[in-house]
């Protein structure tokens, strides 16, 4: 008899429908599965079997045959098992044919017949869903995760005898648990503001421009004068995350691993060590490729500290990702699609032994090997660079984060109205081409902007970076065109550093 089962598998950090096809028929006990399993699913013949016969059910002498659809997509992970085994009830008449008309089921299998959790169980959900799929039936440890899909119903089970009397409505379907309390320390143990930071005006002007705009930032100074500590405070002042964008980052999050119970409505902060690979910063693997830094990081920040000490092969290959906005992982039989919209925030310091000129105790070829470190065309990336001075011994606290947040998101709302007929939202992510029609300038303006194009010897790319942050200005300044002031003060946040 033949069985078809819905069912989900991550490619990427989305979800890929399978159909699990089972044909179980007379001949010499045999069980084959076909449409490119990896080692995983390949392997699901011992949990299934024994999940079967564990939960007192009787397991076919016969010849099982398998097939996941589409053949052409590699499949993944042990989340195809629970569909597996009920196509095998199924086709042997344990289950009744119409049991799961319109209902897709994910899990893992225990040897002992429990279903356990799967990761990226949003992202499954949410493409099982827009499959048609009325319902869906997870893990209980997964049921708050997928409920985060807006029209899912979720069921959940814990274990595999459990699901087959709730689908014959021998049983009830159990309740779902309640989602665990909100925590107030879920972000971090240490609460920051941006108050903390005495002094350097400049440095908190240009996280604010940073903040508001999604503009590159990057900061240089000797060891100690703040840099750190203001960057770890622009994820305070950014304004909350849309309900779309909650959505999309917690399916991320998900996809790698770390599933959530609630939507995460916090921009992400992503701060790794300068020893990260390239692998680690950009995403990659080579049997299952997955998420890295800048896609954690995505609608959020990638704070880069010490930034001279990474490899210059990992800092180049951010490269691409800083002007598309999305990583390619190309491998020899898939090619995958990971996000990457990140805040990059990098702080370095002027050489090897960070106090720079007249202190510094490096040689001219020790500083000069130390910048090389740091390529031009990833400099030129960033649309707001600054060397960052020490402040001074009387200098005060400056605003708290809720007063600049308030500004960023009055700043972000204005250009959301101004790009809502175009792809883009944030200044920082118009095309070069679309400058002269969403971003104009004046007259005046654009003479200044002009001149300081041709004084401060700016590449194309550099100059357009020039006319974002200057119309970003005027947006926290509630102006509708972009005023020469505005040109003039973008061209100074972007000073020739380290």
């Amino acid at each position: 008899m033949l069985a078809s089962v819905r069912s989900a598998t991550l490619f990427g950090v989305d979800g890929q429908v399978v159909t699990v096809e089972v044909h179980v028929h007379a001949g010499l006990p045999a069980y084959t599965i076909v449409g490119l399993p990896d080692t995983a699913v390949r392997e699901s013949r011992e949990r299934v079997r024994a999940a079967v016969l564990s939960s007192d059910l009787e397991w076919p002498n016969k010849r099982i045959t398998v097939n996941l659809a589409p053949s052409g997509i590699r499949k993944t992970g042990s989340g195809l098992d629970l569909a597996v085994a009920l196509g095998v009830l199924i086709a042997t008449e344990e289950l009744p044919a119409g049991a799961l008309d319109d209902v897709a089921v994910l899990g893992e299998l225990g040897l002992d017949g429990t279903i356990r959790a799967v990761p990226g169980t949003l992202a499954l959900t949410a493409a099982l869903v827009r499959a048609g799929c009325s319902t869906v039936v997870v893990p209980m440890d997964n049921v708050v995760e997928a409920a985060l899909v807006p029209g899912a119903r979720v069921h959940g089970a814990r274990t595999l005898a459990e699901l087959r009397a709730c689908l014959k409505g021998e049983l009830p379907w159990p309740d779902p648990p309640p989602p665990p309390p909100a925590r107030d320390d879920e972000d971090g143990d240490e609460p920051l503001d941006l108050s903390e930071v005495r002094g350097l005006p400049w440095a908190r002007r240009a996280l604010e421009v940073a903040a508001a705009g999604a503009h590159h930032l990057l900061l240089a100074g000797p060891p100690g004068v703040g840099k750190t500590m203001l960057a770890r405070r622009l994820a305070t002042v950014l304004p909350e995350l849309t309900p779309h964008e909650a959505l999309e980052v917690t399916q991320v999050h998900s996809a790698a691993g770390r599933g959530t119970s609630r939507l995460v409505r916090v921009p992400p902060f992503r701060a790794p060590h300068h020893t990260a690979s390239v692998a680690a910063l950009v995403g990659g693997g080579s049997a299952r490729p997955t998420p890295g830094e800048v896609t954690l990081a995505h609608r959020g920040v990638l704070f880069l500290d010490e930034l001279g000490e990474f490899a210059p092969r990992a800092l180049d290959a951010l490269r691409q990702p800083l002007e598309e906005r999305v990583v390619w992982i190309a491998r020899q039989a898939l090619s995958l699609r990971f996000p990457a919209d990140f805040l990059l925030v990098a702080c370095t310091n002027p050489c090897p032994c960070g106090l720079g000129p007249p202190a510094c105790g490096c040689g001219e070829v020790e500083r000069a090997r130390y910048r090389r470190r740091l390529s031009a065309p990833l400099l030129d990336r960033f649309d707001l660079r600054l060397a960052v001075q020490p402040p001074e011994p009387d200098d005060g606290p400056g605003e708290c984060s809720a007063d600049v947040r308030a500004r960023v998101t009055a700043a972000v709302e204005r250009q959301r109205r101004r790009l809502c007929a175009t792809p883009w939202r944030r200044n920082a992510h118009v095309p070069a081409g679309a400058l002269p029609a969403l971003l104009p300038l004046s007259g005046e303006a654009a003479a200044v902007w002009h001149a300081e194009a041709d004084a401060r010897q700016l590449t194309g790319r550099g100059a357009a970076r020039v006319r974002r942050v200057a119309r970003t200005l005027a947006d926290l300044d509630d102006c509708a065109t972009i005023e020469p002031e505005h040109v003039a003060l973008a061209a100074l946040l972007r000073e020739d550093v380290p």
